[in-house]
């Protein structure tokens, strides 16, 4: 690992890590870590290249985001988490997961997709144009560059088989918002590709983490509860 990630940690017991996503930092999720501290370790993260975490050298993709999800969590001596990500959070989150599923205890993708074509025409159009411009600039604009790195993780990637997801094992909640960024039917086709999992369609929009978080917070900790009383059964 050429990095060290910065994180923001609050809270005992069983260690629940928030993926941030894309150009964002920990602090999107202001509204979760007093909430969810309150029953767990809840540790913020900021993803290679965002917030206080140093961009380094290696390559801006998510799989490398994911190894240094891995590295930081060895760090830690963390072998077992819950893992909450937004967005490319969740890409993240899911590219980690059939990585390394024996270090995920619980799962909860909100945002996420499988593909750039899981994204509404309407939003992926701009950002592909944007790259398209910013392409152009990088070369002789450091801000240009950092731009076009950003974009360009939405143009390029994910690229998740959805019969991949088929391996995952954990309980998992699928969130989106009912005027999401990503297709509901690509949302609805995420959630039905692994095995068991629970889906939720709040009111709201892309961030609706931040813009109904009271709804956001109650479902992800009944999510979790619902768990952990079946397993004192």
């Amino acid at each position: 690992m050429d990095i060290s990630l910065h994180y923001d940690q609050r809270g005992t017991g069983f260690p629940l890590v928030l993926l941030h996503g894309n150009g964002e930092d920990g602090s999107y999720f202001t509204h979760q870590m007093d909430a969810f501290s309150n029953a767990y370790q809840v540790i913020s993260v900021d993803t290679r290249g965002h917030g206080q975490s140093p961009r380094g050298s290696a390559p801006f993709t998510l799989e490398q985001f994911a190894q240094d999800l891995k590295a930081l969590l060895d760090q830690l001596a963390l072998r077992r988490v819950i893992l909450l990500g937004f967005s490319d959070g969740a890409n993240i989150a899911l590219t980690f997961t059939l990585r390394w599923p024996e270090y995920v205890e619980k799962l909860i993708l909100n945002g996420g997709n499988l593909d750039p074509k899981g994204v509404r025409m309407v939003v992926q159009g701009p950002i592909c144009l944007g790259y398209a411009l910013t392409s152009l600039f990088a070369p002789f604009d450091p801000k240009a560059r950092r731009k076009q790195e950003l974009l360009g993780l939405m143009v390029k990637e994910p690229h998740i088989p959805p019969e991949a997801l088929s391996a995952i094992r954990c309980p998992t909640l699928v969130v989106a918002g009912e005027r999401d960024m990503i297709r509901e039917d690509h949302t609805r086709q995420l959630a039905a590709a692994i095995p068991g999992a629970a889906l939720a369609i709040l009111p709201g929009d892309h961030f609706v983490a931040q813009s109904n978080h009271k709804a956001f917070n109650r479902t992800v900790l009944e999510f979790l509860r619902s768990g952990e009383q079946e397993e004192t059964l």
